[in-house]
């Protein structure tokens, strides 16, 4: 189950939303780089994500699926959003240079379906940044927030899910480390929380950015070939005939 694009709203639009919003904006932003000239598409509901981009990017897109609901986007001039199936989207092949995934991965019926569609529509050396909830974290056992719906990953679960949809992580970051909690005390203390976790290397941050590139190629595993042995030929001494 998932949240609708309402609950999405009221959460970014609360403290604990705000909070959360710079601290994965950090991580998200480091990693995506340079937009100018590109075309970047959002997946799920990452909106609050784009608006330093869409003043900067040749063109910005965000698909919301149908379970979720759509929003108009942005506030003002020509919206940039639709509602699209995101492992079926209505786009061209290789059209795309940046993918951002938020609210996505863990609510789709097949994450498989979803990386391989994401993979069509990248150009050749294309990135995506997926955001994802830490299966590890406290943020994915409480329901309050979006990141508590949907099925979080492992690290290593979500490693062999890129590599199976050819996708090469290039960087990783675990971010939000405080707790899920609203009080004002502990949205002050976000960003000690943050230098804590990372500065640790703590096992328990809320969820996980990455930054992947496509792969033209799938890995071919090369195999040790065994040579055959030479056999040299075996010298028998034979004795000198005995003079007659």
């Amino acid at each position: 189950m998932r949240l609708d694009v309402n609950g999405l709203r009221a959460f970014y639009a609360s403290p604990l939303g705000a909070e959360t919003h710079r601290v994965v904006a950090r991580a998200l932003h480091g990693f995506l780089g340079s937009v100018s000239g590109l075309r970047v598409l959002g997946i799920g509901y990452a909106t609050p994500y784009l608006g330093p981009i869409h003043c900067i990017a040749e063109r910005t897109l965000a698909f919301m699926p149908a379970t979720q609901g759509v929003v108009n986007w942005p506030g003002s001039g020509r919206s940039c959003t639709a509602l699209a199936d995101p492992t079926m989207m209505p786009l061209p092949e290789a059209a795309i240079d940046r993918v951002v995934l938020v609210h996505a991965l863990e609510s789709v019926e097949s994450p498989t379906e979803l990386l391989q569609e994401v993979w069509r529509t990248l150009t050749p050396g294309g990135r995506m940044i997926l955001v994802v909830p830490n299966r590890r974290g406290v943020w994915a056992r409480r329901e309050a927030t979006p990141f508590g719906h949907g099925q979080p990953y492992s690290r290593s679960q979500l490693g062999r899910l890129m590599r199976d949809t050819l996708f090469s992580p290039e960087g990783w970051a675990e971010t939000l480390y405080m707790p899920p909690v609203r009080s004002r005390l502990m949205l002050r203390t976000g960003p000690a929380w943050e230098r804590l976790g990372s500065g640790l290397a703590l096992p328990f941050a809320g969820l996980h950015v990455v930054d992947a590139t496509k792969q033209l190629y799938r890995p071919v595993a090369v195999q040790q070939v065994r040579r055959a042995r030479r056999l040299s030929p075996a010298r028998v001494l034979v004795p000198a005939p005995s003079p007659g």
